[in-house]
Order: structure tokens, then sequence, then C-alpha cells
């Protein structure tokens, strides 16, 4: 199979290339806050509820400029393909996970996500065996944004903002969006995984 009969997020894997420029970097940055965030979210105070905020959203603009500057520069390598979906389902699955374990967020929407996220990792494993490299897709790349969306909703410290307790069950506008935002991140984890399942049966045909 050559490129041209590849999507546009698939290439032929090269070796010996230099992983070291400012988008993979972000991306280094990105993994090393998933767990400095999550034991904040896990501290339940409403100090660390900011500190968590902040750093979800620092975390979330190296995953928005990681990528502009490697298309910007030229700096696209087959380790940022691979390391960047990877960053990113470690920082919205920590979260995920973690907002469940508080009561956050339902668990049915943590194991389908969860399910979704490691089948497509699976999957981009075994086709990079094969030398083939899969990049994240527009579809992953909307759901990536939903998914990040629905987490700084969550984190956010309402309780602290409108004073009064547990403010996103207690407010009917809250409540409102935050099963919105939920069902536009169930939908598009969902479609944007059938996306690469159906790149991938392309593939092999």
């Amino acid at each position: 199979m050559n490129k041209a009969e590849m999507d546009d997020n698939v290439s032929q894997a090269h070796t010996g290339e230099n992983i070291w420029n400012l988008p993979n970097v972000l991306t280094m940055i990105r993994l090393v806050l998933v767990p400095v965030f999550i034991l904040l979210l896990l501290n339940g105070s409403i100090g660390a509820q900011w500190a968590a905020f902040i750093v979800f959203i620092v975390a979330s603009l190296t995953d928005l400029f990681d990528g502009k500057i490697a298309r910007s520069r030229n700096l696209i390598t087959d380790w940022g393909k691979i390391w960047d979906p990877i960053a990113d389902k470690a920082l919205t699955l920590g979260a995920f996970v973690t907002l469940s374990v508080t009561g956050v967020l339902p668990w049915w929407f943590t194991v389908i996500v969860a399910f979704r996220e490691l089948g497509i990792t699976w999957m981009r494993s075994r086709l990079l065996k094969k030398g083939i490299v899969v990049a994240a897709n527009s579809g992953g790349k909307l759901k990536t944004v939903s998914q990040m969306t629905l987490i700084l909703f969550l984190v956010f410290p309402w309780d602290a903002v409108l004073g009064m307790e547990i403010a996103l069950f207690n407010s009917i506008p809250l409540v409102v969006i935050r099963w919105i935002l939920i069902v536009v991140a169930f939908v598009l984890t969902v479609w944007s995984g059938l996306q690469y399942v159906i790149a991938a049966v392309k593939m092999k045909k």
C-alpha cells in the first residue's frame, strides 16, 4: 500500500528520527501533568480544585499548541503521532475515572469511553507493528475538544462560586448543561472511534 492509498492520518513509520523538539516536549509536559491533576482533584479542597482546574487548562493548552507548532514548523514526528493521542487519553481518562470515583460523572460513561480509547490504542499498536502510523483524525480531534470541555465544566469549583453545596446537582441550569456536555462527548467519542475502525478495515482491503 502506498501513501496515495492511505487516509491522510495514516503513514509509513520512519526510523532514526529526532524526537527532541518543542511539540514533543509539550506532549511530555502534558504526560507529567496527568498525575499532578489527579492528585489535586482527589484532594477535595476548594484550593486543590482551583489548582486542578488551572493544571488542566495548562495541559489542554499544550495539546492545542503542540500540533499547531508541529505543523507550522514541519516538526511532525512518528513519536508525536503516537504519544500525542496517548497523552490526551491519559489526561482525559485519568480525569473521567477520578470524577467517577468522586461521584461527579456516571460510571457507564467512563467505562464506555475507556473501552473506546483503549481499543483504538490497541488497534494503533497493531498497525504500528506493520509499519503504519495512524495519527488523530478530525473526528478524534473533535472528540478530544468535547471531552476536555466536559472535564473543565465538571472540575470548575461551582460550589465556591455559586455559594451552594454540590452546585452541579442542585442547580437546574448546571444539571442541564452537564448532561448536554456528557451526551455530546459520548456521541463524538463513539463516532470518532467508528471512523478509526472503518479506516482500518479499508487498509486491510
